[in-house]
């Protein structure tokens, strides 16, 4: 994970020494970036275009979501399979050479599929192969490529330790490089914050195909980096974090409650009491819509699952303190290694073999949609029997409540990109998943998530809306030719106060915005020509 001696001369060669092919009218954009690939490195790039038979298996393997998979979902043009660092850096300088747009694509986790859907002409660059992982254990830190999934850094770490952790997310598929540059939120972030908060050094290919590390890059781009999206501004090589420390045994549990046996009150008390409980505890709620004790009857059904760092008796006190309406059992409280709770909140049954953290998906699996919400004030008894009613009209709509509080209200909005921070009581995640093919079928499930959204405006955040970037919503907005104003419609909902200081920073990094989305951060609109 050393600074890179790769030489840059072919690369840079590309620019400045013009080729007959870049001037060949009958030459296609796909042609002419296939030929530059070759001559920008001497080594042979692996790369996939519609006329291989391995061009679909490579593109779905890291497609995580079925809307994105149809017959007419726009196709790349080529899907690069990096293999090394200067397959990157080609693929940048290359891309940017002929004018195509390029999408990068990690573990493949976007919810709108931005990583790997255009609709214009564009390539992929797929990192899924940059995976190495080492762990210094002794320094208490860890460098690892963007390419490798969460599962993997957790077994490596676990594999040198057993009092060391990494505070990310609770799904172990997720991609390294667009996980963190988003934040990063996972079940220990009361006790330590996000995944981005521990980053201390980063690498990145930069549109002109440099590789910069923290120092190269300056204060401004290492901060944007955390939390800003990391896509507007290049592409992630690795992550260099500090590994956080855990005790030897933790204790989790997983109790359902229907509205028939009080969910009602439970999630009021739990309102009052989430972000206030000690550090070291989280505790999440699933709704959804079940099925009720009677024939043709629905009912709500609210799912705890929590973990805390310590002991399952010091856990049972707590809880029937502080949350008493829940009336968690000692039966409940459920002791393991941290790397054993990974596993766990990974939906896996008891027993299962750590080794499943490294298991990678190969194919989509479902359709879905997602949303965002923050909740800053505590919702009446009243207001849950109202959003009760609604989710049971819909049926098929979910909610995770994910809590916030402890250090999270001591890390200032700005220290990094990611703003979201004092004053939540807890994040919400609208998850609607179906199997349906059929276009009529994502049309009704879209709607039924937007109509649950909506209905949820009086009790979330106002002025802005506030979103999560991971939880990546093109409803909230989108912007076309390097628009401001556009831009600046859902970047004041994810980013808030630091939309503006992220724009400077593209500006000055990407002033031609060759690094771009939907969704991406645009370059003012005084550098324009």
């Amino acid at each position: 994970m050393k600074d890179s001696t790769i030489a840059l001369l072919s690369l840079f060669s590309i620019f400045f020494f013009p080729v007959s092919w870049a001037t060949s009218a009958s030459t296609s954009v796909q042609d002419n970036f296939m030929q530059c690939l070759d001559n920008a490195s001497n080594a042979q790039i692996e790369f996939h275009t519609p006329n291989n038979s391995s061009f679909a298996t490579v593109l779905q393997s890291y497609k995580r979501n079925r809307r994105f998979d149809t017959p007419t979902t726009p196709k790349p043009a080529v899907v690069v399979t990096a293999a090394h660092e200067s397959d990157v850096q080609a693929t940048v300088v290359c891309a940017k050479k002929v004018g195509i747009e390029l999408r990068i694509r990690s573990g493949g986790h976007d919810y709108e599929g931005v990583s790997y859907v255009s609709q214009v002409p564009f390539v992929i660059l797929d990192m899924s192969n940059l995976r190495s992982i080492e762990i210094d254990i002794e320094n208490g830190t860890a460098w690892f490529q963007a390419g490798a999934i969460l599962g993997e850094i957790y077994y490596a770490i676990a594999k040198k330790s057993k009092y060391h952790a990494f505070p990310a997310g609770v799904c172990p598929g997720l991609g390294a490089g667009g996980h963190i540059s988003g934040g990063g939120y996972g079940n220990m972030l009361r006790k330590y914050g996000v995944a981005t908060d521990h980053v201390i050094d980063a690498q990145i290919v930069d549109a002109k195909g440099q590789i910069l590390n923290r120092k190269t890059m300056g204060d401004d781009l290492f901060w944007a980096l955390r939390g800003g999206g990391a896509s507007s501004f290049g592409v992630i090589l690795s992550w260099k974090v500090k590994l956080v420390r855990v005790p030897d045994i933790v204790t989790v549990f997983k109790v359902n409650r229907t509205l028939e046996q009080g969910a009602t009150d439970i999630v009021a008390q739990w309102i009052q009491v989430v972000d206030k409980l000690p550090n070291e505890m989280f505790m999440r709620v699933w709704l959804k819509t079940v099925n009720g004790s009677h024939v043709g009857e629905k009912t709500i059904q609210a799912l705890f699952v929590g973990m805390f760092l310590g002991r399952g008796k010091e856990l049972v006190e707590l809880m029937n303190n502080r949350l008493p309406k829940f009336g968690l059992q000692q039966s409940d409280a459920i002791e393991m290694s941290w790397i054993e709770s990974v596993v766990f909140w990974a939906d896996k049954p008891l027993g299962t073999p750590i080794e499943v953290l490294l298991e990678r998906a190969t194919k989509p699996g479902i359709f879905l949609k997602r949303k965002s919400d923050f909740v800053k004030e505590p919702i009446s008894n009243a207001g849950l029997e109202a959003i009760w009613k609604t989710m049971i009209e819909l049926e098929d709509v979910a909610m995770l409540w994910n809590p916030y509080g402890g250090v999270m209200n001591k890390i200032s909005e700005n220290k990094t990109a990611f703003p979201h921070r004092a004053g939540n009581i807890f994040k919400i995640q609208y998850a609607t998943n179906w199997m349906d093919e059929r276009i009529e079928a994502s049309n009704l499930y879209l709607n039924k998530t937007r109509t649950l959204f909506e209905f949820m405006t009086p009790y979330v955040s106002k002025n802005p809306r506030e979103a999560f970037l991971n939880y990546r919503d093109l409803d909230i907005g989108t912007s076309s030719n390097d628009d401001y104003e556009e831009a600046k419609v859902y970047g004041i909902k994810y980013f808030k106060g630091n939309f503006d200081r992220l724009v400077r920073v593209k500006t000055n990094v990407d002033p031609d915005n060759f690094f771009r989305n939907e969704q991406s951060i645009p370059t003012l609109p005084s550098s324009k020509p």
